[in-house]
This record gives C-alpha cells, sequence and structure tokens, in this order.
C-alpha cells in the first residue's frame, strides 16, 4: 500500500473489514478531514499514476483513497466490491463529511455501476469512455507515442507514464467490456450529486459522451478547454482539482446550494461552455 500525507503522519489501522487501500493521501494532521474521495482508476493505470492528484486534494482536507479491488474491466462489474470501502471510509471519516466515489475512464463506468449499491455521497466521473477503443491505437511503438498523446498534454506526467513499469501500455487499444458498458447504462441512479469531467479535445471520448452522461444523470458538466483524456492528470490537472473541491465543498453544504464561485468575463457575461469545443457563443 501506498501511503503520502502532506506532512508525516501516520495512517490509521486496518478497515473493519482487513482490507487495506492500494493507496491513500492524508491530509495533514493540522487539517481537519473535509471529506473522503475514493478513486477507481481506468485502462492500463494503477494507484501510483494519480499522487499528484491524491497530494493536492489532500492539501485542501480531503481524504483520497484508492481501493484494493480488481481493475475496471477485468472482472464482471458484480464482481467487484465498492460498497464495502465505501462503507469502510464512512466508519473512518469525521461524521457529516462526505464520502465520495469516484473514476477515471473504465473506473468511471465501475463507480457509475456499482452506485446504487455503495450508495456515495457523491459520483465523480472523469473521461467517461465510448465502448468502442480509439481508433488507431495499438501497443506499438507509435501506438504508444499516440496513446501518450491522447492520455495528456502535460509533459510531466507523460514522462511519468513513459518511466513507470506498473503502467501498461496499449491499454487504450482494448474495447470497453460490454457487460460494464451495459451496467454503467443501466445505473438507476437518481438523487444522487453527480460532477461529470471531461476534455473538450478527448480523442479517445469525444465530448458528446460526457453530454450525454451529464444530461441522464442530471450531472454537473465541466469540459476542460483542449483537454485529452486524462482530464485529472493532463496540463489544466490544477485547474480541474480546484473545480473538484469546489464541488466538494458544495456538496458538504448540500448538493443543491449555487456555486460559491462564479466565473464570468470582463463584460461581466458567464461564458458558454460550448466555446470549449470550439462553437460560437
Amino acid at each position: 500500500m501506498t501511503t503520502t500525507t502532506a506532512s508525516p503522519v501516520p495512517l490509521t489501522g486496518p478497515s473493519s473489514a482487513g482490507r487495506e487501500p492500494a493507496a491513500v493521501w492524508e491530509p495533514a494532521a493540522d487539517i481537519t478531514v473535509r471529506g473522503t474521495v475514493l478513486l477507481v482508476p481506468g485502462r492500463g493505470e494503477h494507484a501510483g499514476v494519480y499522487g499528484r492528484f491524491g497530494r493536492r486534494l489532500a492539501f485542501d482536507g480531503y481524504r483520497v483513497v484508492v481501493p484494493a479491488v480488481p481493475a475496471a474491466g477485468s472482472v464482471p462489474p458484480g464482481g467487484v466490491d465498492l460498497a464495502g470501502p465505501v462503507a469502510e471510509a464512512r466508519e473512518t471519516a469525521p461524521p457529516g463529511t462526505p464520502v465520495v466515489l469516484a473514476g477515471s475512464d473504465t473506473g468511471a463506468l465501475l463507480a457509475l455501476a456499482a452506485a446504487r449499491q455503495a450508495a456515495p455521497d457523491g459520483l465523480l466521473l472523469v473521461g467517461l469512455p465510448t465502448t468502442v477503443a480509439a481508433p488507431g491505437a495499438s501497443d506499438t511503438a507509435d501506438g504508444w507515442t499516440d496513446e501518450l498523446g491522447a492520455r495528456t498534454s502535460c509533459p510531466a506526467h507523460r514522462g511519468l507514464l513513459a518511466a513507470d513499469p506498473d503502467f501498461r501500455p496499449g491499454a487504450l487499444a482494448e474495447d470497453v467490456p460490454a457487460d460494464l458498458a451495459r451496467a454503467a447504462e443501466d445505473a438507476p441512479v437518481s438523487g444522487v450529486p453527480v460532477l461529470v469531467v471531461h476534455g473538450s479535445a478527448d480523442p479517445v471520448s469525444p465530448p458528446a459522451t460526457a453530454r450525454r452522461f451529464a444530461g441522464q444523470l442530471a450531472a454537473d458538466l465541466v469540459l476542460v478547454a483542449d483537454g485529452r483524456h486524462d482530464a485529472l492528470n493532463d496540463a489544466a490537472h490544477r485547474s480541474v482539482a480546484a473545480a473538484v473541491v469546489q464541488w466538494l465543498e458544495r456538496l458538504r453544504g448540500g448538493p443543491h446550494l449555487p456555486a460559491q464561485i462564479v466565473t464570468t468575463d470582463a463584460g461581466g457575461r458567464t461564458p458558454d461552455p460550448r466555446a470549449l469545443e470550439g462553437n460560437p457563443a
């Protein structure tokens, strides 16, 4: 297990079910824990690739946990227990703080499929994929270069992935398992606050995919200008983390509260999010 803190703070003992998470990023000892985010990685990923995101949220008081469950899509959705980690997170979380189930790529589909049984306080769905692999994706050297470009435009994260022996290149060439896609599409989610985050230039899954899911789930939607597939680890990772924290803060106060910060242009108008996809406002 990987445990990282904003300052040297020991992690509390094993969970009530005796399962240790794959990774945990804890707030510093003098920071009140404001909530917990359980994060499920996507195709080819592992817990370690989310270190930067975990540290950033921990700095703002949110515990980030990658549960030790089978990789999304490696087993049927019913064979992955996310209800247990959510329940365990609630046992150790300060009273009244939200427990959010999050995922990226196929991890987002798994989080959505598990939501009814797991009953989180919110869902964070990042880079929701289409069911067919990205055109031209492969495990060749050229395909790997293309995959890096499809995943992120952040040079630091590209370097991390290229040097990571535990990362699995070529994973985006794999189709999303039909049973996982079907379970997510049919997930009876209602009354759960949802934030969908997606890159507007995602070559793996077009923004229309995110818009469709957001419409079905009555979700808040964040489109990242010129963003690629791995929105939590893309060039705008700081801004994306800030948007996630803002949503989490709303969740703490009540999901129906209005946004506390509204961005406007110099003329006092709220920007049209369609402009992020190159459409005239």
